[in-house]
C-alpha cells in the first residue's frame, strides 16, 4: 500500500467558526491545561493569559466548565475536518483509508496540546453527558466507520464490527504517537506507511 506521509504537513487552522475573544480563550485553556493541568487552570488566570478581560469571558461562556465542553467539541470539529479532508475522492478505499489515518498523524503531530487534551478528557466527567453525545454524532470515527462497513461489504475486510475495528487501529496509531512525543522514537514517512500497511493487513481478508 504506497500512501504518501508528509513531512511537512499543510498548516491545520483551529477555531475558525469563533470570534477573536473566544478563540484567544480556546487557545490559553488549551496551553494552560497541557502545562499545568485543569485543577490549576482558574477564570482568572485564563483571563490573564489571553487578554480576554473575566467579563468578556463570561459573556460567553458561564463558567469553565463550559469552556472545557465547548473546546472539547471545537478540538473535535477541528480533528474530523483535517481527519476526513479528501475522504469522499474518487479513488480506491484502500487509499481512502490509509488517507485518513495519515490525515490523523499529521493533525496530532502539528497540535499535540489538541491531541493530549482529546486523549485526556475523552472519557473525563468534565466533559458532560450532552457534550459526549454532540461529539459522537460529529466525530471522524463515525464517518470512517462507514469506509470500514463498506470494506466489509466488499468483501475487503473481515466480517467484524467496523466501529471496533476503526478504534483498534486508532489505539495503535496513539501508540506510534505517543512513542513520538516522549521522543522514544521518530515519526518518518516509512513508519507511518508501515503503520498504516499493519491496520490495514489486520484486518483484510487477503491477510487475514
Amino acid at each position: 500500500m504506497n500512501v504518501r506521509f508528509n513531512l511537512m504537513p499543510r498548516r491545520i487552522i483551529m477555531f475558525e467558526e469563533y470570534n477573536k475573544a473566544q478563540k484567544a480563550v480556546f487557545e490559553t485553556t488549551l496551553r494552560l491545561i497541557n502545562e499545568k493541568e485543569l485543577q490549576a487552570t482558574s477564570m482568572s488566570l485564563i483571563s490573564k493569559e489571553s487578554g480576554v478581560s473575566t467579563g468578556a469571558i463570561y459573556h460567553y461562556f458561564d463558567s469553565k466548565e463550559a469552556i472545557i465542553n465547548e473546546l472539547y467539541i471545537a478540538l473535535i470539529k477541528a480533528s474530523t475536518k483535517a481527519v476526513l479532508k479528501n475522504f469522499d475522492v474518487d479513488e480506491t478505499l484502500q487509499i481512502r483509508f490509509g488517507n485518513a489515518w495519515r490525515n490523523l498523524i499529521e493533525f496530532a503531530i502539528q497540535q499535540p496540546d489538541a491531541f493530549r487534551f482529546m486523549e485526556q478528557y475523552s472519557f473525563s466527567p468534565y466533559i458532560e453527558k450532552t457534550t459526549k453525545v454532540k461529539a459522537e454524532e460529529i466525530n471522524w470515527c463515525r464517518t470512517l466507520a462507514t469506509l470500514y462497513e463498506s470494506a466489509v461489504k466488499a468483501d475487503l475486510f473481515i466480517d467484524w464490527n467496523p466501529q471496533l475495528m476503526v478504534q483498534m487501529h486508532y489505539g495503535s496509531v496513539v501508540y506510534l504517537l505517543k512513542a513520538y512525543f516522549q521522543d522514544n522514537m521518530q515519526i518518518t514517512e516509512k513508519e507511518v506507511n508501515k503503520m498504516i500497511d499493519y491496520c490495514w493487513n489486520s484486518v483484510h481478508k487477503a491477510s487475514a
